[in-house]
């Protein structure tokens, strides 16, 4: 009050009394204008409190200003006394504003009050309020009267509130159920099962009382008696109540045979939530040997009673367990406890220490759980979280979520007691050990508290990891590889010769290799798990102890005893005697045999997965021993074999696909080696070209290892390519077999139409009982023969029904015109005569005008005509139609008695030829185009709009009349009798005889008044001949009949041409495929699975705004402008769906809608709801309604705004089963910034009411007078244009401490509902038709025929962007492939699909309780998606694959965009090889198994990056050849030209190398869905726009990030923008992009063909030389100049210039702290090699070691110099290095020059320089004419030294830390940036030239933009648009 006070008193002295004029007072009144104040741009801190004061001001503003004006100064009043220093954020400034706003109101809203004082105003308004049940307003009207009345003293205007409070309080703002609101009568409170779940949660009978359990008005409920008992937040109560509510009502409705009383809850229904929720927690409990704390009463009341407990604690748990949703066994472990404290509370149970009634550990004070449990566990995980650095640490140093949830998968977790032992080490975080206190009572007491350490698994920097967790596929290819190489050794000729005893023996030892690799397997398996000795149990530590011992111990027995019998002449091999048959067997032998065994055991086991899954899953002991010597005891990973089925046929596909690749390897790689080779080891080399170091080496070892390593090497990798040509093959057959292509073009889509409405209705319409499908056989009889037509009429309206709302779809969103909607609807009514259901127009047009012609030139009989006719299904509906709709229109247009007699005559003779097939006798048929043409004018009449009504009255008389004279006179053979008709009523009247065309004009003829008689006025009795018109405007004749008879019959060859537009034609015919898929039956809407969207969104484009897409940069095209261009027809259409009066915001929806927009994808989603009402419409509606729609129900019913209606029934039902949210984790900040964003958002859920948005709150509360950040989640929803609160959850602290887009994922997910879950990106869309097959696609969670229950469904996607460029389209391409006939093919049957794809469908109870839908850890998890797949695997879960559904997915469009896409997905792979669920699955997977799962997982990485390091190899090991003179000799003295092997080596590595791993399955995929013919023609498209280079280079950026992720780490998320049009990127961030990744090793290639090619001419073809390495070259060339050969306007001379000079300022710009790395080179440098400075000591070394390749060139070049004189002594190679040496004293001389004299003594210094250089040329022309240095030598030492320069650089880098202690950094830099000048310069000289050069930048360009030029966009204008801002 006192603060009110001081507030008055300040306002008085800001405005004194008296000082203002009245009268100037009022003419401010006059003038004011009421101008909302910003009520959402506020602190957070402040929301909660302030903003509904200032919401109830804007809308009271008009109403009453000065009300308005009372409102925010209460508003102010709590402001300050909230945070009277104003230290809160923002609080100064709102402040500040809002005071300002009060002094310009005070005098002016005085004058405008309307009652007598502020008492009687706002008591005024709110009576008034409260009588208009706007009860939050009158609310808060009551909040500011108490003020108002208090300060000034009116006591007695104050009304009994406390009704109004309890009011406003019980219609809280709800989500979905109004449970507090007081809306009981709301249509989703009606439902019976709603009501079934509602009444079961409120059972509370029973139940112990608790203090303080009814301080509040809620209804009493199960979940208020677990938050009274527990401690859980409100927030999360009321969101856990509605999610428990639904779950149990959509269980309940589903139950069958259904339950007696459909208000009561079944208990089946919640035994089957139990089932599912509970699934983990029992076998968690299972397999640490815990008895499950369920404990149920005796008493069969209440049992459900005490299962719904159970069930809701849970929930509570999970609900506000934060970051602890990601460990679901931690939450296992809490739940354990609390269930046991809920049953001894139930139980009434007595403590024993206490004596009194046992209650929770923690209480029930508010948030006591969040404080108690979820807090110090989460503290745990932030602070390890805090150890990465940002992924700069190593995995080892800290405990990720697996590691920390691991801890609970042993009974070492039960330490931590209950309540929570907070000295337990679990919750140390420091790797150094201190002392604490045991206990608060006793603080002496302490104990050592020390860091655990990782768990089970330790992530490792190494390559070792690939090695160790796919060991049995690397031992399968040595030991294949080993026995190849014997038998082609022995030159075998039949498999009979193996038995031979020399190459028996040999054979045999690959058990000996085997054993050594088993040993090395094991010492690996050991050192990388070294890490996680400390939390091992003792049977862990002696399970790899035993493993150790026992393969060291076969590592020495077998390969001594294969020596000793190999010394044996007499039982080294069986001996076969010809009579006994006897034979002896060596002790080899017998130890190979022993070896054997547990092989031959796994291999009976592998085929029989049922016991393998029993031994795994069983507790019996026997089977724990097994388990526990072949795998790790660990939860995870048990029990994940498949089905025999399943088993046999992957096996199979992979015995001839390894049968296959042995064949080709041993016939083309390792036979064709093995006969060089021999030669190699008989030649003498005596002479070398250098100093050769080992001459005493036999066998040539060098040359050998230089010719086998790359044929090794590609031998390992072309499994990967088999598997890529087996897939397009075996894919290929799957897809046919699954009916894709069933429908590819348009004319497939007319001529299968008519069987669309009997597969619809068979997969899409909701039978009353739902029947198991026949065999193939008996569906083809039943739906092509024994159909009848009464079925095909029941079967047509609801297909049409839905036909109308897809075409309807397609026109909202402008892709037909509305001249095509209309010839595509299907019409639906049952007026003037006709079928309930029409064919569409662009099926008949065609065929009418067909018949005509082929009626015009028949000659025969009738009944060949009418079969002719028959067999064309459209053709026969076309003329039957057409004869239809004319006898309705004129009957309808003809009133009078005569006219209606002659036209009932002329029709049944009409029908009384075709009865009698005489039509052709009865008329002349080649008249019929005349005839056409005469009605065709008629119906334009009708359809054509006219002012003057009598002009048309004219034109239709006279054209009506010249039909009947035709017809009669010019067709019919006899038409007398229509004349005897007109005759007998004209010849009464006037007798005699008259000629026709008086009989006809006798017709139709006007009034007394010369008016025609209106269609309201007439009557039909009259005998004068009048018509009935003008027409209605509205109604089926005009609309439907006459318009669609007008373009049936004047449509023709256009109607082939329809749909135009290319996407709707491919989103038919793929509907129309899916039509003929296998899908389940649809149940009703009310039986289906529920279902959840959710998208997570940081700070992507929501909506363009208008200045987004109107203005242009620097003189380019605007964003509307391109495409309006590349959309020209979609424009053209949205112009005249609005009628040429568009808005902006129309505009904005329009162009968002066609680009990467979070719009494009709520629209898309929000087709599922649009879709379930529709079919909840068609589930209860009967055909003659479906022709009534739902809105003329309604009407007739007169419940259209009724909760009773249809409408609102439906809106529930829906709401029950579908929900949307959002993750818009910034929008709090971005709306307290006052984002344009944010306002977006709530525009979205204006535009979609049913759509919710969960975001992050952070606030600042002062806490002790210090500043005390709080986090919430909070869901809201809009209202009237404005964001409203539902729900908010407190956090225990930042919910982002791991990768964001899952962090993201998990708080938002609480908010979620369903059974079902969709993890939708952002940059996605869906269709209307799409959307249509969810309730049939959710049907898969339960349909699964002797399968496992499946918990992941995969989805196929369609690129929507790959139109915009060919980078686009390769894209496009690309990811099509693997979205369809790649996964299809994972799927089934290699069963090693996990989560690709964004629109994949999770079983939400499963994953919620098995770790949510992605893994978060940092770094680890960047690929966070495909570790849910891992994860759900591993838990047994189940992942299919379904392509009858497709959601639509935006991928990027310009190169740099794609890089950093792939760079990112390899580095993900290359984390995934470290990770622990890549190892898991490598050893649990059966062999085939894993053989799948390598080679579509991190194998196919690992690949590529062989395939690159094979290119080094074969180039290096040439290298040494040729400097080394080896290959001379072999060539001269061995006459080896050619080895056939290398050419394989090198055709292999090109396979892969060009794409055509992509490019077959691609080409598969095409063919079946477009036809194989449209296939090839795109794919040699695609190769004249250059997508090889493509290919070569993406393969370059996989290598590089992958093999950099492996050995160094530095992988991060990489966002990419997703941006819709494409612009010129500067050759600077080209230059930064790919500088290390491509530059620079494409030059090395380049340094090593020039070096091979410089010393190999003299004995070798250049052709040759050139025909070998062509792959090589093109490698180099691509990777030098494909960023820019891509790279729009990369050859436009204006922006060559821009570029250079932007690159000059950026090289010479000065480094330091804070500069980007986009401003200078340093800070580039810098972060480009930081990877470096964090890398292991390991990682350190191989880094060196591949540096000293580098030094290769030096030391064989220094001695081909002439200058060396052939001289082969190794100090030749000594004396090179002071070259070396030099150099770099000149640079630290001039560096030292710089820095001490170019500031003082700049000339000095300028004549250093120049003395430096003349120098540095006196030395050079010494050496050439004294040393004999020739210019040759120049060029050799260029390559010589030049690699040595760069090998140094690296070193450098690697080892930075001891340099620059050592003080020599700085030249080190001075080089390095002298490095990239030149490399710069050498890759722009041969860009400017080109650019100079006319016609490159347009035929770039065309290629570039191939199918906008096509489209005729003009791209220029466009490519200059980007702004270049340094």
């Amino acid at each position: 009050m006192e603060s009110r006070l001081r507030i008055v008193q300040a306002m008085e002295e800001i405005v004194p009394e008296g000082s203002s004029q009245p009268s100037q007072w009022r003419l401010r009144a006059a003038r004011h204008s009421p101008e909302p104040f910003d009520s959402e741009k506020l602190p957070p801190i402040l929301v909660s409190e302030i903003r509904r004061f200032l919401r109830v001001a804007n809308e009271l503003e008009r109403e009453s200003p000065r009300a308005a004006y009372l409102c925010r100064f209460h508003a102010f009043e709590k402001i300050h006394t909230m945070d009277q220093n104003s230290s809160g954020r923002g609080v100064r400034q709102l402040k500040t504003s809002l005071l300002q706003r009060l002094e310009r109101d005070e005098e002016v809203t005085k004058l405008l009050r309307l009652q007598k004082s502020d008492a009687r105003e706002l008591e005024y308004l709110y009576l008034k309020k409260k009588s208009e049940n706007a009860l939050e307003i009158a609310f808060v009207l009551m909040e500011v009267l108490k003020a108002v009345s208090f300060t000034d003293g009116h006591e007695q205007f104050l009304p009994a509130g406390g009704d109004i409070k309890e009011k406003s309080e019980s219609y809280s703002p709800y989500n979905i159920l109004p449970f507090d609101s007081g809306d009981s009568q709301n249509a989703i409170m009606l439902l019976p099962e709603i009501e079934a779940s509602i009444s079961a949660i409120r059972n509370v009978r029973g139940l112990p009382s608790i203090e303080n359990s009814c301080e509040t008005g809620l209804p009493l409920d199960l979940l208020y008696w677990l938050q009274n008992l527990f401690g859980f937040q409100t927030g999360s109560v009321s969101n856990q109540r509605e999610h428990l509510v639904l779950l149990l009502a959509n269980m309940h409705v589903r139950q069958n045979p259904k339950p007696a009383l459909a208000t009561k809850l079944d208990d089946r229904a919640v035994d089957e939530l139990m089932g599912k929720l509970f699934r983990n927690y029992r076998n968690w409990c299972k397999f640490l040997g815990r008895k499950c704390n369920f404990w149920l009463p005796s008493v069969k009341q209440e049992i459900q009673q005490h299962k719904i407990l159970y069930i809701a604690l849970y929930l509570l748990i999970w609900g506000e367990a934060s970051n602890l949703r990601l460990m679901p066994e931690c939450l296992c472990y809490i739940f354990h406890h609390m269930a046991y404290e809920l049953y001894g509370v139930l139980s009434s149970a007595v403590s024993l220490n206490t004596g009194k009634k046992v209650v929770p550990a923690y209480g029930g004070q508010n948030e006591s759980f969040l404080r108690n449990v979820v807090t110090p566990i989460y503290k745990v995980i932030y602070e390890e979280a805090q150890k990465n650095k940002n992924g700069v640490s190593d995995h080892s140093k800290w405990r990720n979520y697996d590691d920390l949830n691991e801890f609970f998968w042993s009974t070492n977790c039960f330490k931590l007691g209950w309540p929570l032992r907070l000295e337990n080490d679990f919750f140390c975080t420091s790797f150094s050990s201190k002392q604490i206190s045991t206990s608060k009572e006793s603080p002496n007491e302490t104990c050592e508290w020390k860091w655990l350490g990782k768990t089970n698994f330790v992530e490792v920097r190494s390559f070792w990891h690939l090695f160790r967790s796919f060991d049995r596929l690397w031992t399968f290819l040595l030991l294949a590889l080993q026995m190849m190489t014997i038998m082609a050794w022995h030159e075998l000729e039949t498999p009979l010769e193996l038995f031979d005893p020399e190459v028996f023996d040999g054979i045999m030892s690959i058990f000996v290799t085997n054993a050594i690799l088993r040993f090395l397997q094991v010492v690996i398996d050991i050192s990388l798990m070294w890490g996680a000795r400390q939390n091992m149990e003792f049977s862990q530590r002696l399970r790899y102890l035993i493993k150790f011992l026992v393969a060291l111990i076969w590592a020495i027995t077998l390969p001594v005893s294969y020596a000793t019998s190999q010394g044996s002449s007499v039982c080294s091999t069986m001996q076969f005697q010809s009579d006994a048959g006897n034979f002896c067997i060596s002790l080899y032998l017998i130890f190979v045999l022993i070896y054997l065994i547990s092989n031959f055991i796994g291999v009976a086991l592998f085929f029989v997965p049922a016991v393998t899954h029993y031994i795994e899953t069983s507790s019996w002991l026997a089977c724990s021993i097994i388990s526990w010597w072949t795998q790790s005891h660990l939860y995870v990973g048990r029990g994940m074999q498949e089905a025999q089925v399943s088993l046999l046929k992957y096996t199979i596909f992979w015995v001839i696909l390894l049968s296959c690749k042995l064949l080709f390897s041993y016939h083309f790689q390792i036979k064709p080696l093995i006969e060089p080779t021999k030669h190699i080891m008989k030649v003498s080399i005596n002479t070398y070209d250098w100093h050769e170091f080992f001459p005493e080496v036999q066998n040539n070892a060098g040359a050998i290892l230089a010719v086998w390593a790359p044929i090794l090497l590609v031998y390992v990798m072309d499994t990967q390519i088999w598997y890529s040509i087996f897939c397009a093959i075996f894919g290929g057959v799957c897809g046919i077999v699954r009916h894709l292509g069933e429908i590819r073009t348009a004319g497939m889509v007319r001529s299968r139409f008519y069987s669309f409405p009997s597969m619809f209705n068979g997969s899409f319409v909701a039978h009353p009982s739902q029947k198991k499908k026949g065999s193939i056989f008996k569906d083809i009889l039943k739906n092509k023969v024994c159909k009848s037509t009464e079925a095909e009429r029941d079967e047509l309206p609801k297909f049409a029904h839905v036909w109308n709302q897809i075409i309807a779809n397609f026109r909202s969103e402008d892709l037909i015109s509305n001249r095509e909607m209309d010839m595509m609807i299907m019409p639906l009514s049952s007026k003037f005569g006709g079928t309930s259901a029409r064919w569409p127009l662009f099926l008949l047009a065609m065929k009418f005008s067909s018949a005509v012609n082929m009626a015009r030139d028949y000659v025969g009989k009738h009944e060949k005509l009418s079969r002719k006719i028959k067999k064309d299904k459209y053709m026969f509906y076309a003329i039957k139609e057409c004869y239809d709709t004319l006898k309705n229109v004129f009957n309808f247009l003809v009133v009078g008695d005569l006219d209606k007699r002659v036209l009932r005559a002329l029709f049944d003779d009409i029908e009384t030829s075709i009865r009698n097939s005489s039509t052709p006798i009865d008329f002349k048929l080649a008249e019929l185009p005349v005839l056409i043409e005469k009605v065709i004018k008629m119906v334009e009449i009708l359809v054509t709009v006219f002012e003057n009504n009598q002009t048309r009255l004219d034109a239709l008389i006279i054209s009506f009349q010249g039909f009947l004279e035709f017809i009669i006179n010019d067709m019919m053979v006899e038409g007398g009798r229509i004349l005897d008709i007109i005759d007998s009523s004209y010849g009464q009247e006037r007798g005699g005889d008259v000629s026709l065309m008086q009989h006809v004009s006798h017709m139709f003829k006007s009034d007394s008044r010369g008016f025609i008689v209106p269609f309201s006025q007439s009557d039909e009795g009259t005998r004068n001949s009048v018509l009935r018109f003008p027409l209605p405007d509205k109604g089926p004749l005009k609309d439907q009949q006459i318009k669609r008879l007008f373009l049936m019959l004047t449509v023709k060859e256009a109607a082939l041409d329809i749909p135009a537009n290319l996407e709707v034609r491919r989103r038919i015919s793929f509907f129309a495929t899916s039509l003929f898929m296998d899908m389940p039956p649809a149940p009703k809407v009310r039986n289906m699975l529920s279902l959840s969207i959710m998208t997570p969104y940081f700070l992507e484009e929501v909506k363009f705004s208008e200045d987004e897409l109107r203005l242009s940069q620097d003189g380019g095209a605007s964003i509307l402008y391109y495409m309006q261009k590349i959309y020209p027809d979609e424009w053209k259409n949205l112009l005249e769906r609005f009628n040429y009066n568009i808005t902006d915001d129309d505009t904005r929806c329009w162009a968002s809608f066609r680009g990467q927009t979070l719009s494009r994808t709520v629209r898309g989603m929000m087709y599922y709801r649009k879709a379930l009402k529709l079919q909840a419409f068609l589930d209860i509606c009967s055909n003659q309604d479906i022709a009534k729609g739902c809105i003329a129900i309604e009407r007739d019913k007169n419940q259209k705004n009724s909760q009773n209606s249809l409408a609102a029934k439906l809106d529930a039902l829906i709401d029950m089963k579908f929900t949307y949210i959002i993750s818009c984790q910034m929008f709090g900040l971005q709306k307290a910034a006052g984002d344009s964003h944010a306002q977006d958002i709530i525009d979205l859920m204006s535009r979609y009411p049913s759509l919710r948005v969960a975001y992050i709150e952070e606030k600042e509360e002062i806490v002790d007078g210090k500043p005390h950040k709080v986090y919430s989640s909070v869901l809201i929803k809009a209202v009237n244009n404005l964001d409203q609160e539902v729900y908010r959850i407190k956090l225990p602290g930042p919910p982002i401490i791991g990768e964001g887009k899952p962090e993201n994922q998990n708080h938002a997910i609480i908010f979620t509902r369903g059974e079902a879950l969709q993890a939708i990106d952002m940059n996605q869309d869906n269709n209307f038709e799409e959307a249509y097959k969810m309730r049939n696609l959710l049907q898969e969670f339960i349909r699964h025929s002797g399968q496992p229950h499946p918990t992941i469904l995969g989805l196929r996607e369609h690129i929507f962007t790959g139109s915009i460029s060919s980078l686009a389209g390769f894209m496009s391409y690309q990811e099509t492939s693997f979205v369809t006939i790649g996964q299809r093919f994972l799927a089934n049957p290699l069963r090693v699909r996990f989560h690709y794809g964004h629109p994949d469908l999770f079983d939400r109870i499963f994953h919620i309780t098995q770790g949510g839908i992605s893994k978060a850890s940092k770094t680890i998890n960047l690929s966070e998606g495909v570790f849910s797949g891992f994860n759900s695997i591993l838990r047994q879960g189940h992942v299919t694959y379904h392509e009858y559904m497709q959601v639509g997915k935006g991928r990027d469009v310009g190169l740099n965009q794609i890089s950093k896409f792939e760079a990112k997905l390899a580095n993900g792979n290359g984390e995934q090889t470290l990770s622990r669920d890549i190892y898991r699955l490598g050893h649990r997977f059966d062999f085939f198994r894993l053989l799948s799962f390598y080679f579509t997982t991190v194998g196919y990485y690992f690949n590529n990056l062989i395939s690159v390091f094979v290119v080094y190899v074969f180039l290096y090991g040439r290298l040494y050849l040729v400097l080394s003179g080896v290959e001379r000799a072999l060539i001269i003295d061995a006459r080896l030209q050619h080895i056939k092997s290398l050419e394989t080596v090198l055709a292999t590595q090109s396979f892969l190398q060009l794409g055509l791993l992509t490019g077959l399955p691609m080409v598969m995929e095409l063919g079946l869905e477009k036809g194989f013919l449209s296939a090839m023609s795109n794919f040699i498209l695609m190769q004249l726009q250059l997508a090889a280079s493509f290919f070569t280079f993406s393969l370059g950026t996989k290598a590089h990030h992958f093999g950099r992720t492996i050995l160094h780490g530095g992988a991060k998320y990489r966002p990419t923008g997703c941006k819709f049009v494409v612009f010129h990127a500067g050759f600077t961030e080209n230059y930064q992009l790919y500088s290390r990744s491509h530059f620079v090793k494409g030059i090395e290639l380049i340094f090593l063909l020039s070096v091979y090619n410089l010393f190999s001419m003299s004995y070798e073809s250049s052709i040759a030389h050139m025909m070998i390495t062509y792959s090589t070259w093109f490698m180099a060339i691509n990777w030098l100049f494909v960023p820019f050969l891509f790279n729009p306007s990369g050859f436009a001379w204006r922006m060559i210039v821009e570029d250079w000079a932007d690159w000059n300022k950026w090289m010479n710009n000065v480094g330091g702290i804070g500069v980007q790395p986009e401003k200078c080179w340093e800070s580039w440098w810098n972060t480009e090699n930081a990877h470096l400075r964090h890398s292991g000591l390991c990682s350190r070394i191989i880094e060196i070691l591949l540096c000293l390749r580098f030094f290769i060139y030096q030391y064989g070049l220094v001695y081909h110099l002439d200058i060396s004189q052939k001289n082969k002594n190794i100090v030749v190679y000594m004396l090179s290095w002071f070259v070396i040496l030099a150099v770099f004293l000149l640079v630290k001389i001039v560096g030292e020059g710089s820095r001490r004299l170019s500031t003082n003594y700049h000339l000095i210094y300028r004549f250093l320089k120049l003395l430096i250089f003349l120098s540095v040329l006196a030395g050079i022309f010494t050496m050439l004419c004294v040393c004999r240095l020739s210019v040759m030598d120049l060029v050799i030492c260029c390559l010589a030294f030049l690699p040595t320069g760069w090998g140094l650089l690296s070193v450098a880098q690697t080892l930075r830390p001891k340099i620059e202690e050592y003080g020599v950094w700085e030249p080190v830099k001075v080089v390095a940036q002298a490095y990239d000048y030149g490399m710069g310069g050498l890759l722009f000289i041969p860009i400017a030239v080109l650019a100079w050069m006319p016609l490159i930048s347009t035929i770039q360009t065309r290629v570039l933009f191939n199918q906008a030029f096509t489209r005729q966009l003009q791209i220029h204008p466009i490519l200059y648009g980007k702004n270049r801002n340094r």
